[in-house]
């Protein structure tokens, strides 16, 4: 597109010349440009043998600076009023000096802040004139014996007109590529929040549900035998407490990285080390759990190994809910550079809801992408329900042989 809308952002901010239609006008740098052409023009004259300067040729300098208040505001009307005024301060025969300047700061605001064709028209209007006065009109125009000026002129003129342009052009396209760097970075920004709080409601999803899940149970437990068999209803009190008092352990760590990102959390992230406390959780909420694994066990990385508790958490939590069946086999295969979960239990489910309806396995395949991971859950044939997860992991510490798995724990 030649016209392009105004870039407010992105770039040094000396370079920002346009940030704003209701931005301030630029009073300073108008007014040291005013006086630099003013008394620069005075030096420039002498030894031209040029029409001498005179209150029209101040006033026409003082125009053709002036509207550059607007190049900001009005950059179009900038260009053009500064290039018609010097047009018309050169047809006078008025001597050439730093008048040139104006129309480069006019040319500079105009591109670089997308109205590239009034630019290019301005510009080529000023030097097609200039053309025509200094090679064919001079003999109608001030001053009297004037000559047609040399093409060696012309020539610099050309190549000053050429560079002006040139460099308003690099200048705009530098803008537009800090522009696009930062609106990259603020994307990047966003899509790294959007991340975290997805990370953090995952988290806490996987910490309530399975907490809940066994705290629910628990209490129907309780109540059930709460006259018939006081001691065993206070077992299942006693497993609630349990189960609360981690779940809040859990949230807070999680909180406490939220509001303070970057900090090292209080404990560490849980992994494979740590399934016997999810057996021990689901046999609380009356689930015989059999472990088991496959392969040479190799060092899983703290982040494999979050994802592969958080998963066979959510399944378990799952079969608790969902399923008929009290018990459930989890097996850990270990391959080349790759994690193997498998999750099943016997079934069949509940009120039709097989493997959940909620958002567990969406956070369970979640958590497996972002590893580059695949997960399938789906109805077995038998009417059980299944659980196969495959994590890839690259571990520096492949050779450091991890905590096994129990065997078997009811």
């Amino acid at each position: 597109m030649d016209e392009l809308q105004p870039l407010h952002r992105g770039g040094p901010p000396w370079l920002s010349g346009a940030r704003s239609r209701t931005a301030g006008l630029p009073w300073v740098s108008t007014a040291v440009l005013l006086v630099f052409v003013m008394v620069g023009t005075g030096f420039a004259e002498e030894g031209q043998g040029r029409r001498p300067l005179d209150l029209a040729a101040r006033l026409l300098l003082f125009v053709a600076v002036g509207v550059l208040l607007l190049r900001r505001r009005r950059p179009v009307v900038a260009v053009a009023t500064t290039c018609a005024a010097t047009l018309v301060y050169l047809a006078a025969g008025y001597p050439y000096g730093p008048v040139f300047v104006a129309v480069a700061v006019g040319c500079f605001s105009a591109i670089v802040t997308g109205h590239r064709k009034a630019a290019w028209w301005s510009l080529g209007g000023l030097w097609a004139g200039h053309v025509l006065v200094s090679h064919w009109l001079y003999r109608w125009l001030p001053p009297d014996g004037d000559r047609a000026a040399p093409w060696t002129q012309q020539g610099f003129i050309t190549a000053w007109v050429v560079a002006v342009v040139a460099a308003a052009e690099l200048l705009r396209v530098r803008r537009e590529q800090w522009a696009a760097a930062r609106a990259e970075r603020e994307a990047a920004e966003r899509r790294r929040a959007d991340e975290e709080r997805l990370r953090m409601a995952r988290e806490l999803h996987d910490v309530l549900a399975h907490s809940i899940s066994v705290i629910n149970v628990q209490a129907g437990v309780g109540l059930a035998l709460l006259d018939s068999d006081p001691e065993q209803a206070r077992t299942a009190l006693t497993t609630i407490k349990g189960a609360s008092k981690e779940a809040l352990d859990e949230v807070r760590q999680v909180l406490a990285n939220l509001r303070t990102p970057g900090d090292a959390p209080t404990s560490p992230a849980p992994g494979l080390d740590r399934l016997s406390e999810l057996v021990e959780q689901a046999a609380a909420a009356g689930l015989t759990v059999t472990v088991g694994s496959e392969g040479d066990p190799a060092a899983v990385p703290p982040g494999a190994g979050l994802a592969a508790f958080r998963i066979v958490q959510e399944a378990l939590t799952n079969v608790v809910r969902h399923s008929g069946s009290r018990t459930a086999e989890v097996c850990v295969g270990y391959g080349s550079g790759r994690l193997r979960l498998r999750i099943d239990d016997a079934g069949p489910a509940t009120a039709g809801d097989a493997g959940g309806s909620g958002n567990g396995l969406v956070g369970m395949r979640e958590r497996a992408a972002a590893l580059g991971g695949t997960i399938e859950a789906g109805p077995r044939p038998d009417g059980g329900f299944r659980v196969l997860a495959e994590l890839p992991f690259t571990g520096p510490d492949r050779d450091r042989r991890p905590p096994e798995p129990p065997e078997e724990t009811t």
